[in-house]
């Protein structure tokens, strides 16, 4: 029994030493394991935290792409501004004080289809649009046809009306051409700098007969229209010419329409802004008639077109003038052209808008109705002259409703053409009439009809007339 005792105490002994040993381990063991998922909790904690401030800082970033973006969406505005960016419903928008087209006066605001833009990394918004366009049309022409294929069979282009060249031709053309996308990123620097790039291309190439064909697959090429930088108060690249006052334009079912009485012209250049005023320095280029009505290109030119335009705007409308400085050379005399147009736009009513330009001098030439007028001449002693020239437009723009409107435009040009020079077979005056009807039953859809006649007159008074049927299917996206 007493041996029993002494076993039993000697166990608790034994028991009573081990857990004296061996406690302080278990606890040192726990204590480094709390110790271990602490810092893992910290870990933790911090990532969420960075993960925090990085959902903050795209959500800025969105906050800011989307009020950009619906700035850009009020009418009269686009994603980009910029010389060659356009809306839907006419050649370019209007200017800020009127109403879009399509919608009318006093119509509200379209709703974005985008509402976010598409970032393009850090600081930089990267934005695109464009619109598709199907025109189909049916022509007649009095003095002979105009060749297939060819720019007069796709849009009014007032030197390739036939004059003196057989009997009347009718004929039909469907075409897309004309659908065109551009691409624009800009962003604006922690120094307040603002910086814009801008892409746009089309499909015209030309003409039919450049790379596609009308036999199966009408495969057209991308032809550049638009390219080109700014920053702040600078502008470098190909665009519209600084003399052309785009706000002027009409809206026409026709590529431009008013042809005969506009400047148009594209090209490469380097333009500043500032206030009212803007000026540039542009790629020169001389085309002359040397003994007859063909037009040459000299390609020899070495001192840029000088360009210089102000402009006011209005809640009435705008007002713009503009001046043109030029070398007129060939590679055996040169000489100096000048030229001169004033252009914009006044508001009639809420629903009623005339659109102007009217344009003159000696150097005009080629930035008329796609190069309609040439730049010079040789007279018959040799020497270059700076070919005088003349040419204006008038349009009225009438909302009938909100989704409906019409626009009746007149153009013309004139040609004081020196018939011992050049022969009596130069062009010496073209001139159009054109109305349209063009319905939009949703935003950003256009559909159009236009009638339009147009006549050419030589030298020696003859003449030829063209009357055309045009509609179209236009979606802006």
């Amino acid at each position: 029994m007493q041996s029993l005792i002494t076993a039993t105490r000697r166990a608790s002994l034994a028991c009573a030493i081990s857990v004296a040993l061996f406690a302080p381990g278990l606890a040192a063991a726990q204590t480094a394991s709390d110790a271990a998922q602490d810092q893992r909790i910290q870990q933790l904690e911090s990532e969420v935290s960075a993960l925090k401030d990085m959902v903050l800082n795209q959500q800025s970033q969105l906050a800011d792409a989307r009020s950009r973006l619906e700035a850009a969406t009020v009418p009269g505005n686009t994603p980009l501004k910029g010389p060659g960016v356009q809306g839907s419903g006419a050649i370019v928008t209007a200017p800020p004080a009127q109403a879009s087209p399509a919608l009318g006066a006093g119509a509200p605001p379209r709703a974005p289809i985008q509402n976010t833009a598409i970032v393009a990394g850090g600081d930089s918004h990267f934005s695109y649009g464009g619109f598709i366009k199907l025109d189909m049309m049916s022509t007649y022409t009095s003095d002979g046809a105009i060749a297939d294929s060819t720019p007069g069979r796709l849009f009014y282009f007032p030197a390739a009306t036939p004059v003196d060249a057989g009997p009347g031709k009718s004929y039909t053309d469907f075409h897309a051409q004309f659908s065109r996308i551009w691409f624009g990123v800009d962003r604006v620097t922690d120094a307040g700098d603002k910086l814009k790039g801008y892409v746009e291309f089309d499909f015209f190439g030309g003409g039919n007969s450049n790379v596609g064909n009308e036999k199966f697959s009408n495969g057209y090429p991308p032809t550049l229209r638009h390219a080109y930088v700014q920053w702040n108060h600078w502008l470098a690249g190909q665009t519209w010419t600084n003399a052309m006052d785009l706000g002027s334009l009409p809206e026409t079912v026709d590529f431009v329409g008013i042809v005969d009485g506009t400047l148009f012209a594209r090209q490469a250049q380097i333009r500043y802004s500032t206030g009212n005023w803007s000026f540039s320095l542009e790629n020169p280029q001389t085309w002359y008639q040397d003994g007859s009505p063909t037009q040459v290109s000299s390609g020899e030119n070495n001192v840029p077109d000088v360009t210089a335009r102000w402009t006011t705007k209005g809640n009435w409308g705008h007002f713009s003038v503009a001046g043109l400085a030029r070398q007129l050379r060939t590679a055996d005399d040169s000489t100096a052209g000048y030229a001169l147009s004033v252009a914009g736009s006044f508001k009639l009513s809420d629903t009623d808008l005339l659109q102007y330009t009217v344009s003159g001098g000696p150097g005009l030439g080629r930035y008329i109705g796609f190069g309609l007028i040439p730049d010079a001449y040789i007279e018959q002693d040799g020497r270059l002259k700076a070919q005088d020239g003349y040419a204006g437009f008038a349009a009225w723009r009438h909302n009938w409703t909100g989704n409906l409107r019409s626009t009746l435009a007149y153009s013309a040009a004139y040609i004081s053409t020196d018939e011992s020079a050049v022969g009596q077979l130069a062009t010496e005056r073209t001139q159009s009439w054109r109305v349209n009807l063009i319905y939009s039953p949703f935003p950003r859809l256009d559909v159009g009809a236009e009638l339009s006649w147009a006549k050419r007159q030589l030298a020696n008074d003859a003449e030829g007339e063209l009357n055309r049927l045009q509609t179209t299917v236009k979606y802006t996206f």
